[in-house]
């Protein structure tokens, strides 16, 4: 699979107990994204933050939440990644949704 040199960077910031039909959001997610064949997707969780409500978010021990910050992040084409965005408006309750334009310097293992 190639990625234009000239891509898009699609963010979306959820918290670890949003759920999309009782199955976490960040992998429902990640299984579109999948599905839809979009070149990759990570999700990376945040150790500390805060959102919309100002309800702090930690891992520190005394401060046990079972709501973490996590953040998905999917680069693609901008037409790939506009596809994709109606499914976000479906299942998105909460959590911010940004794009920004990226270059792409190097996708997949080098060849032989």
């Amino acid at each position: 699979m190639q990625i234009p040199k000239q891509s898009v960077l699609l963010r979306i910031f959820v918290g670890e107990e949003d759920r999309d039909d009782g199955r976490p959001l960040y992998e429902a997610i990640v299984l579109k994204a999948r599905e839809m064949h979009l070149a990759g997707a990570t999700v990376l969780r945040g150790g500390l933050g805060y959102g919309q409500s100002s309800r702090l978010h930690t891992t520190k021990i005394l401060r046990l939440s079972e709501d973490l910050p996590l953040v998905v992040e999917i680069v693609d084409s901008e037409e790939k990644i506009n596809a994709f965005l109606p499914y976000l408006e479906t299942v998105m309750t909460s959590g911010l949704v940004t794009l920004e334009k990226v270059q792409v310097l190097h996708y997949g293992s080098p060849r032989a």
